[in-house]
């Protein structure tokens, strides 16, 4: 069932989200320009080597900024995700966590595991205690109403820790379910590990969201994070 909690009070600890209102609308021109060459007609994109993204996106630009607020001045963008839909890619997801990173290159250690390949770049499922100390930002790029795919979450649900794929069911309807409805310009800052959902828009046109994994930590063994 779809909760109605009130948008403004939500916090990041109690409920693994939290809703910054217009904190990208003076940059969107310059995002919009970074991201201009990227294909339009794929529902994912990668992000690695824009340039011009890296000062928007660093702990002291007006993105990062906002993860420094819960991370700390240390905190660097580790990976980011232009996720497009339209008419011809409108997608579902059902409820997942995140539970990958990006890293330079393929080094095994202990606790690092599996490997996959996404995008020509090297994933990898790291120790979960170290995405739980993780944030997401999803920047809007545009509205996003009830008709345009808002993010879905089971608000809470970053505190159950690592779900089993078969009891995913079961605490989102526990936690209830919640709309991130957003204008273009607005940011949610979402715990990395919260369960989340998507659903095909019921409206024609774009739904851009440009979503940045943050992270204070460094890795070990020799692994090193991509970044952006």
């Amino acid at each position: 069932m779809e909760q109605k909690a009130d948008i403004d009070h939500l916090t990041l600890a109690k409920d693994g989200a939290r809703h910054v209102r217009a904190a990208a609308l003076p940059l969107l021109p310059d995002i919009c320009e970074a991201l201009r060459e990227l294909p339009s007609d794929h529902a994912g994109v990668r992000i690695h080597g824009i340039e011009a993204l890296r000062p928007i996106l660093a702990s002291e630009g007006g993105i990062g900024a906002v993860a420094a607020e819960f991370l700390g001045q240390r905190c660097r963008a580790v990976r980011a995700i232009l996720f497009d839909k339209t008419a011809e890619t409108n997608w579902s997801l059902g409820w997942h966590q995140d539970r990958t990173i990006c890293v330079k290159q393929q080094i095994d250690v202990e606790g690092y595991g599996p490997w996959t390949i996404k995008g020509g770049m090297h994933h990898v499922a790291p120790p979960f205690d170290l995405l739980a100390r993780m944030v997401t930002l999803r920047v809007h790029l545009d509205d996003v109403p009830a008709e345009n795919s808002p993010l879905l979450i089971a608000l809470g649900s970053h505190i159950a820790g690592r779900v089993p794929i078969e009891e995913y069911d079961d605490v989102v309807a526990r936690c209830g379910v919640y709309a991130c409805l957003a204008e273009a310009g607005d940011v949610w800052v979402y715990a990395t590990t919260i369960l989340h959902a998507s659903e095909a828009a019921s409206v024609t046109g774009h739904r851009r969201v440009l979503q940045i994994d943050y992270s204070a930590d460094g890795l070990t063994g020799g692994l090193e994070w991509l970044g952006v």
